[in-house]
C-alpha cells in the first residue's frame, strides 16, 4: 500500500517562508551568538519550503492530524459498535484487499469513543496515529488489519489506526484478514435439510 502524501499547501509554505525572513531579520538586528542560530533555523526552514520531502514529514502528520481533530469536532457522529457474540457463523476467508469505503464500524466499545464514524481519531490517538500516517507515508508495509464481513460491508475488529490512516491519505483498497459473518442456520432448518 504506496501512499503518496498530498502536495504541501501554499499556505503553510508562506508561513514557514515568513519565518524564516523573521529568523533573518532576528539574526541582523541581534548580532549576538544567537543570529548563528536564527539563521541556520532560517536556512532550515527555506530548505523544507524549497525542497519537498518525499513521503511526508512528521510536521505533515501533525498537520493532518490537526486537520482531523477539526473535522471531528464539526461534523462528530459515532462509529458503529457491532456486537460479534452468538448467532454467527463464521468462515476464514484469509487476507484480500477490501475497498476501505466498506468498512463502517467496530467490536470495541473502546475504539467506538476513540474514533468517530468516518474513522477520525481522537486527540489521545496523535501519536500512534502520527507514527502510522508517515510508515505509510514512506512506503512502509503495515501488517493487514482484522475484519468481519458482513454482506457487503466490514467491521474492524484490530486496525482502527490503520484504516483512519487509509482514509486520510486518501487510499482505496487496504490489506485485511476476513472473517466472514453469516447468520446461523436455526436448529427447525438443520433438521430438516
Amino acid at each position: 500500500m504506496l501512499a503518496v502524501p498530498r502536495p504541501v499547501r501554499w499556505s503553510r509554505r508562506r508561513r514557514r517562508a515568513g519565518l524564516a525572513v523573521a529568523l533573518v531579520a532576528v539574526a541582523l538586528v541581534t548580532g549576538s551568538s544567537l543570529a548563528v542560530l536564527a539563521i541556520f533555523a532560517a536556512f532550515v526552514l527555506v530548505l523544507d519550503v524549497l525542497i519537498p520531502v518525499p513521503g511526508g514529514t512528521w510536521s505533515a502528520a501533525d498537520d493532518h492530524f490537526a486537520r482531523l481533530l477539526r473535522r471531528r469536532r464539526l461534523g462528530h457522529r459515532a462509529l458503529e459498535l457491532f456486537d460479534d457474540g452468538a448467532g454467527w457463523e463464521r468462515r476464514d476467508r484469509g487476507v484480500q484487499a477490501i475497498a476501505v469505503g466498506s468498512i463502517s464500524g467496530t467490536v470495541e466499545a473502546a475504539k467506538a469513543r476513540a474514533f468517530d464514524g468516518a474513522f477520525r481519531p481522537a486527540a489521545g490517538e496523535a501519536e500512534h496515529w502520527k507514527r502510522l500516517w508517515l510508515a505509510q507515508a514512506h512506503g512502509a508495509s503495515l501488517p493487514p488489519i482484522s475484519v468481519y464481513r458482513i454482506g457487503e460491508r466490514h467491521i474492524v475488529r484490530d486496525g482502527h489506526h490503520r484504516v483512519s490512516v487509509a482514509l486520510d491519505l486518501e487510499l482505496t483498497t487496504i490489506d485485511a484478514e476476513v472473517v466472514e459473518l453469516l447468520p446461523q442456520r436455526s436448529v427447525a432448518n438443520s433438521s430438516i435439510a
